[in-house]
């Protein structure tokens, strides 16, 4: 059910002035508390409507489809006509008419509330003008917004000696189609609109239905049946009844069509009305005797037109605008009676609160001025807001993930990076539908880091690359021109492929921790109004909020431009060439001892591994095998992609030997073949491994000079399948080089490095950098984030409509204090 609308939680007030005495008091004190009480509730209404006050009191919303009669019955009930077709009043706004029954007034005086204010304007007397009024208001307002219909509603006060005290908000018809120029959707948004106006259960629902349309085939009375599915609080009225009276010749035809029960139920009794036609321009006085005369003919026709007659004594209170008239009265005076009690309590309450919210105010005001006082609470704001961060990071349920959380798309999506650099597979990682933020997010995103690193091989290197590092090293005499140019090729590939993806890595995590601040916000609201506290109490201070933002912006950003420069330091140093990243195998005993030397934390890369997204085991399993970055699974856990053994066993057939650079007429498996010298594989250290490289120059490069010919341009047949063999042995040996070289840069530098660079400043130093940013300046500079114009000119707006709500709220307690006296 749609949520009652803000501008119309408002009360009204009709006394009945009926002449019978089941309702007349028989005292004129009695009129005039009656009086009273209709005018304090029509100033609570005007209060209520200007400030948005939800207050249960009884009111009459009048509903049903356009062209079905509303605009005549209030016409009617106002005792006079102001060409309301000709305008469709209402039809776009929601119109509250006041009508007030004043002896004096024998011409009607009608007044508009002024928009966003409680006083009304000047009395309006032409009937043309006041059409023209509602018609202009509408439009000026529908323009602002942008709409094609608002619920603000237009509040219209009638004083006039023939109209009785009550007061209806007339809604726009209900329409099946929208008209030529309006969005398609204006038959939805009314039909939603009107439900949002008649859903409060306080108002009485006066639904309008044409005696042509049978109850069987209605359109509107199922959407009225959804609001006040029993019809308890809603009076039906069927229009225009005149026309349907002359289909009935028997009695038992009109006693049934009058019962209506085998639609509306046997407690609901419908009021069937009928209106003058002639629409020529009569005067107030000829339009009210109108009125009492199609009442008269229509008893009329129905005890002498009808055989039979009809049962008068059940329907004859529910036939003519006479008896819907003074029911409304009744009602509304019986409803008033009873909500008073609940109206000057709700009164006191607002009351108080209000003057509460007015002292507050006064107090933020007057701190202004006392630089002490805001230095204070800016500071434990800030501090809070800090330590919000740092839980978050920390792990922490609220607010909601569900709602603040991202998924790994919506990451990419809203941060603007993308995908990661240089990655062609769909990166995966686990709980990547999941919905995180703070720490879990941080770390999800450092192993979809991995998974991204893991999931780039060495890329192909050409021929002249390979002829261009290899042929210079032999003509420099180097004795090991095959295993430098591997090496040469993996450092620069890994220069190349990993640069772009470790800044992509920072500004992922940079955005993940950028996105605490409003989630930091809400944890402090949150925990103020559950505690009923203000931490600093610093709401309305516009330009403070935005220096703080500014400052955590900036810290992060920082951090980024830090984390960067570490972890690109750590790729220059393991892709120096005096690093022994690609000679560990020799300097260890043997590429697949290197590994086994060393055994990073399983825990800490494979915790965040387990799956928690939903799906089950076969989803995970067609997961892991679409991606090609992770590996199988061990011991029942999982392992950071291409950490298994089936990568490292796959490495393991170079260990055989370290080849040397090949002669052009040597096979390159003859060097394969060539045995190492005893204790190469135990023999640790650059002294060792100096001292090998020397001893064998001489050898290499006399096989090198051998043969006259240079590895890629002899012409000798057997030249192409020698060539072929170094080529492949130096690409393989470089995609060796570059896996070494990632293990070592994900493994052992960059993941340890992200997390110290981001997390632990943010835990650490957050709120003394923010302090020093935004406190750590003279008074006169602080100062300017609170007594800027633009901030103090907000607080007194504020101020100024909590003191004017105030004393209207206050001035319709006393006049209600009074009415509460007179019951």
């Amino acid at each position: 059910m749609a949520t009652p609308n803000p501008y119309l939680n408002t009360p009204t007030k009709t006394p009945s002035e009926k002449s019978s005495s089941k309702h007349q008091h028989n005292s004129s004190e009695s009129a005039s508390a009656r009086s009273s009480r209709f005018e304090a509730y029509n100033r609570l209404q005007a209060a209520a409507v200007a400030f948005g006050e939800k207050l249960p009191i009884p009111e009459i919303v009048a509903l049903g489809g356009q062209s079905d009669g509303k605009s005549s019955l209030l016409e009617a009930l106002l005792g006079f006509r102001f060409n309301v077709r000709e305008v469709e009043m209402g039809t776009r706004r929601p119109l509250i008419l006041q009508m007030v029954h004043d002896p004096t007034a024998v011409d009607p005086r009608c007044r508009f509330q002024e928009e966003d204010s409680e006083e009304y304007g000047s009395p309006v007397v032409l009937a043309s003008a006041i059409a023209d009024i509602i018609k202009s208001r509408t439009e000026a307002l529908l323009k602002k917004t942008k709409t094609s219909v608002s619920s603000k509603p237009i509040v219209m006060r009638a004083e006039y000696a023939h109209c009785p005290n009550i007061t209806i908000i007339d809604t726009p018809g209900f329409v099946l189609k929208a008209k030529k120029g309006e969005p398609e959707n204006t038959p939805d948004e009314i039909l939603s609109m009107v439900k949002s106006l008649a859903s409060p259960p306080h108002r009485i629902l006066l639904f309008l239905q044409q005696s042509s349309v049978e109850w069987c085939s209605s359109l509107w009375l199922d959407a009225v049946r959804e609001i006040d599915p029993t019809f308890r609080r809603t009076v039906i009225v069927v229009s225009k009844f005149d026309n349907r009276l002359k289909e009935f010749g028997d009695r038992w035809e009109v006693d049934r069509y009058l019962s209506a029960s085998g639609y509306l139920g046997e407690n609901t009794r419908p009021f069937f009305v009928a209106l003058p036609k002639d629409r020529s321009t009569i005067s107030n006085d000829e339009f009210r005797r109108q009125i009492s005369q199609v009442d008269s003919d229509v008893q009329r026709h129905l005890r002498e037109g009808i055989k039979g007659g009809y049962d008068e004594e059940k329907f004859k209170s529910n036939i003519g605008f006479g008896c819907l008239r003074d029911f409304l009265e009744s009602e509304l005076q019986k409803r008033y009676k009873e909500a008073a009690p609940a109206t000057l309590a709700l009164l006191e309450q607002r009351c108080t609160e209000v003057t509460t919210e007015l002292a507050r105010m006064d107090s933020k005001i007057q701190a202004t001025s006392d630089v002490a006082h805001l230095r204070r609470y800016a500071m434990l704001h800030a501090a809070s807001i800090s330590n919000h961060v740092g839980t978050l990071i920390d792990g922490a349920a609220d607010p909601a993930p569900e709602q603040w959380g991202e998924t790994t798309a919506e990451e990419q999506s809203e941060s603007g990076i993308g995908s990661w650099p240089g990655v062609i597979v769909d990166v995966k990682p686990p709980n990547a539908t999941l919905r995180l933020y703070g720490g879990a997010a941080f770390e999800r995103v450092i192993h979809e880091f991995r998974c991204a690193a893991y999931s780039i091989e060495c890329p192909p290197v050409s021929r002249e690359k390979v002829a261009n590092i290899l042929l210079a090293h032999a003509g420099r005499g180097g004795s090991r021109g095959i295993t430098e140019a591997a090496a040469e090729i993996a450092r620069a590939a890994a220069r190349s492929w990993f640069s772009p993806l470790l800044d992509t890595a920072c500004d992922r995590l940079a955005f993940v921790l950028g996105n605490l601040f409003d989630l930091a916000l809400e944890r402090n609201r949150s925990q103020d109004s559950e505690y009923g506290r203000k931490s600093g109490n610093m709401d309305g201070y516009v330009s403070f909020h935005a220096a703080l933002r500014h400052a955590y912006s900036r810290f992060v950003k920082d951090l980024a431009k830090q984390c960067k420069k570490l972890v690109r330091h750590h790729l220059d140093s393991v892709t120096s060439p005096y690093s022994l990243v690609c000679y560990e195998n020799e300097c260890q005993g043997g590429f697949g001892s290197g590994i086994s030397n060393y055994k990073f934390n399983q825990a800490s890369a494979g915790s965040f591994c387990f799956e928690l997204s939903d799906g089950g085991a076969a989803s995970r399993d067609e997961t892991m095998r679409d991606q090609e970055n992770i590996a199988p699974q061990k011991n029942t856990q999982q392992t950071t992609p291409g950490k298994g053994e089936d990568g490292r066993e796959a490495l393991r057939e170079c260990q055989m030997t370290v080849p040397e650079t090949p002669s052009p007429d040597q096979p390159c498996d003859l060097v394969y073949a060539a045995k190492k010298e005893p204790g190469n594989f135990i023999e640790v250290g650059p002294r060792k491994r100096i001292s090998r490289i020397t001893g064998n120059r001489n050898g290499e490069h006399l096989r090198v000079q051998n043969g006259g010919g240079l590895l890629f341009g002899n012409g000798d047949r057997d030249s192409g399948s020698r060539s072929n063999s170094a080529f492949s042995e130096i690409c393989l040996s470089a995609a060796q080089h570059f896996a070494r070289i990632r293990e070592v840069l994900v493994e052992r530098s960059v993941t340890s490095t992200l997390n110290s660079g981001f997390l632990t400043p943010c835990r650490d130093r957050l709120v003394v950098a923010i302090g020093l940013d935004l406190f750590a300046v003279n008074d006169e500079k602080f100062m300017d984030m609170f007594v800027a114009p633009g901030a103090m000119e907000v607080l007194e707006n504020e101020r100024e409509s909590l003191e004017k709500r105030q004393k209207i709220l206050q001035s319709c307690l006393n006049e209600f204090k009074n009415v509460a006296r007179s019951l």
